[in-house]
């Protein structure tokens, strides 16, 4: 790495560490059903949490005009509200942060003249996933404004998988300026690990999918569902029978515990694959860490799904996800260009 590259490549994975951040603390703000706390949206006020009894009475007013608070929260003291408004408006400070944690020195670096046309082109790229993932953001708590006290689960499917991309594009980008030199491929297992990775997405959104109906709080048993079944016959209840695939909740459940074997399947088949081949020290370790992070999510899934998604296995599983996502970026890398 040149030694003026440095400087750029800290930024980049600051914003990498904060993204991660970002995601931990939106699945507390799910898992807390804290998301709808805030009704509305104000870039620069809404920093500013309510300040005394008076502005948190106001706030509390406000939240009671809402579905969720009409027939989910109901019971809800001024307290109880000050205890999800809080992970919400934590929540969206961050996402604040981040991107002035953007902007700022990416002007600054354009000033200096520190970035190549190649990284200044990727970093725009950055910052328009960014501010898409805000706009994701708000337009996802939107949709539980309206009739019922729940997002939508393809919103929240699509800003969840939106934030995990942008790390992965950033984490990217950083890694192009840590490792600039080019390098013989094997094109075929490269392949392999591209295929690995849609596959990873795929059970991301699907993670989106169950987070965003609950579906976690739904057949509580591995390695079958309830009653002995592998398959029960609440998976496909629906009609037409697409719906199961995006919409039912038990059909949604399936489908994530059993995309979790191929995902796992598909790493282990990387992993053997590599040992035919002549790998660099990073190349190794990449694949080696690979398999035991995709395995300590396997582990943290099941355990999650058998206790009912309490909070720590939640959150665990969500920060399991995310390290899955880094290590399959950095293999990806290793073994591209």
């Amino acid at each position: 790495m040149k030694k003026d590259n440095k400087t750029v490549v800290y930024w980049l994975l600051t914003g990498c560490i904060l993204i991660f951040i970002m995601v931990v603390v939106g699945g507390i703000t799910r898992l807390t059903d804290s998301g709808l706390s805030m009704t509305d949206y104000r870039l620069i006020t809404g920093t500013i949490p309510p300040l005394n009894e008076a502005e948190w009475q106001e706030a509390f007013e406000v939240y009671q005009q809402y579905p969720e608070f009409q027939k989910l929260h109901y019971h809800f003291t001024l307290e109880d509200f000050k205890d999800i408004y809080f992970w919400e408006w934590f929540h969206r400070v961050i996402g604040r942060v981040i991107g002035l944690v953007f902007i700022i020195p990416f002007i600054y670096f354009l000033i200096k003249k520190r970035l190549t046309a190649s990284t200044i082109k990727k970093c725009l790229v950055l910052l328009a996933l960014g501010a898409f993932q805000g706009f994701l953001g708000w337009y996802m708590v939107k949709s539980g404004l309206v009739d019922m006290p729940d997002v939508s689960h393809f919103r929240l499917a699509a800003h969840l998988t939106t934030a995990f991309l942008t790390f992965a594009a950033t984490l990217w980008v950083a890694l192009d300026l840590i490792y600039p030199e080019k390098k013989t491929i094997n094109k075929n297992f490269r392949n392999w690990v591209i295929g690995s990775y849609i596959l990873l997405i795929v059970q991301i959104v699907y993670g989106g999918f169950v987070a965003g109906l609950k579906a976690g709080l739904l057949h509580n048993h591995w390695p079958l569902m309830n009653e002995g079944k592998f398959m029960h016959e609440t998976v496909y209840i629906l009609e037409p029978f697409y719906k199961n695939l995006i919409e039912n909740p038990s059909g949604i459940q399936f489908i994530h515990r059993t995309l979790a074997y191929f995902v796992v399947a598909s790493i282990f088949v990387l992993w053997f694959k590599a040992r035919e081949l002549p790998l660099t020290m990073l190349q190794q370790k990449a694949i080696n860490t690979l398999l035991i992070l995709v395995g300590f999510q396997f582990l943290i899934g099941v355990l999650t799904i058998i206790y009912a998604v309490p909070l720590w296995l939640g959150i665990l599983h969500h920060i399991g996800a995310f390290f899955l996502i880094a290590g399959m970026t950095f293999t990806l890398h290793r073994f591209s260009k």
